[in-house]
């Protein structure tokens, strides 16, 4: 009997340290939802490299909640430490409560928690800029400026949904921080959101990126709504050469302006026209490969692991967070209805040279949403390919979205 209870007291201390008695029903519904975007990312194929480790953080944090927790201090009794450490004496700041003297004795943070301080301190998101400008061809906008003017239309989703989401309770910051879902870049919805309001990351993260993911299902339906298939049809001239000069200057010109105009909106245009620099300059091949690889793919787990692991339940499982993602979904649609309404205008003063479909891709999901202008297009004419011509607006909305985000930054932050 004694060999037997022992052997029951061991199964019952491991289920009391397990983290079956910690979970609550938040916990095992945010574990429920982490599957199912592992699910999307996997099967679907829906943004996989950041959905899939965004989801997997989800995951992880809330089967094992201390994976985010912060550095913390224990209050030893210094009798108690030096019996334990042959009466060493220890180097630790002490306090005395009681009558008793106790060493301030510090304990380590989890795996994620140092890992998020890169989110935190707003290092990730310029990196993957980096990363961005290094696999960018900016040549389709600079053989088109008027593009510039499609991807600035799409922004405006991002301000209306501010003015929306601060009618509805939200602060002005939390406002700024919802409405950048809408220009459909999720390394500039993080960066604006750990600014203006970090208590809302784990929300706007997935909501910024699921909605990336769901380009090709959103955007259609509003793009026919909005246009004629005479409109559909319109097969555009071809662009002209763009000189390795002009691709060389406009990195340069870019982050000059930019930065004198709009100094808070730097960190991550400078950066991604720093990886763009790398990659038509010609003269950096290594540094220029490896931003657009190593580096890229490293800060891309980094960051969708640790953004993955701030959707705790007991953050993500209110009605504010139902609120964000609706206002999210309210923002990606009204940045594309803006860029297909401005390709309307330059359909009419260009005399049907322009094809509104490619207003579109004035959000910065680069390249999936010049992609669905381009499929869009070619289900009404066959023989029309408006790819590098969507190109255009696609990487002006990357700009604009990150001119935004220091608009956004600078008024609220």
């Amino acid at each position: 009997m004694g060999i037997l209870q022992g052997f029951l007291d061991s199964i019952y201390g491991l289920f009391v340290d397990s983290g079956l008695m910690d979970l609550t029903w938040k916990n095992y519904a945010m574990i429920a939802i982490a599957c199912f975007l592992l699910f999307l990312a996997i099967k679907k194929q829906y943004e996989p490299l950041l959905l899939l480790p965004i989801a997997f953080g989800m995951l992880l944090v809330n089967l094992y909640p201390d994976i985010m927790a912060a550095p913390s201090t224990n209050l030893v009794p210094v009798e108690q430490y030096l019996a334990e450490h042959g009466g060493e004496a220890a180097n630790y700041a002490t306090t005395v409560q009681n009558g008793i003297t106790y060493y301030n004795v510090p304990t380590n943070g989890g795996l994620f928690y140092y890992l998020y301080q890169g989110v935190k301190l707003g290092i990730y998101p310029p990196l993957i800029f980096l990363g961005i400008g290094a696999m960018t061809d900016f040549g389709p906008l600079i053989a088109n400026p008027k593009s510039f003017i499609l991807g600035a239309a799409a922004q405006i989703g991002i301000f209306f949904t501010f003015i929306v989401a601060s009618l509805i309770g939200f602060t002005d910051a939390q406002a700024g921080a919802i409405g950048i879902i809408g220009g459909a870049d999720g390394p500039t919805a993080i960066y604006v959101t750990s600014i203006l309001a970090p208590e809302l990351l784990g929300p706007i993260a997935v909501a910024a990126y699921s909605y990336m993911a769901l380009v090709p299902i959103i955007q259609p339906p509003i793009m026919k709504a909005l246009t004629t298939k005479k409109e559909r049809s319109v097969v555009m001239q071809q662009l002209r050469p763009v000189s390795k000069l002009e691709k060389i200057l406009f990195p340069i010109i870019v982050t000059i302006v930019v930065a004198l105009l709009l100094p808070s909106a730097a960190p991550l245009v400078g950066m991604l026209m720093l990886g763009n620099l790398f990659k038509e300059s010609g003269v950096v091949d290594r540094i220029f490969k490896t931003a657009q690889n190593e580096l890229m793919n490293i800060i891309t787990i980094f960051l969708g692991v640790t953004v993955g692991a701030t959707a705790t339940g007991e953050v993500f499982l209110k009605l504010d967070t139902l609120k964000i993602i609706g206002l999210g979904l309210l923002a990606f649609m009204m940045g594309t209805a803006f860029g297909v309404l401005f390709g309307k205008l330059m359909y009419i003063f260009t005399k049907g040279k322009v094809n509104p479909l490619i207003g579109s891709a004035g959000v910065s999901a680069v390249p999936m949403a010049a992609r669905v202008a381009n499929k869009v297009g070619q289900q009404e004419n066959a023989s029309n390919f408006l790819l590098m011509h969507a190109m255009g607006p696609n990487v002006a909305g990357v700009i604009g979205s990150a001119v935004a985000a220091g608009v956004l930054i600078s008024i609220l932050g």
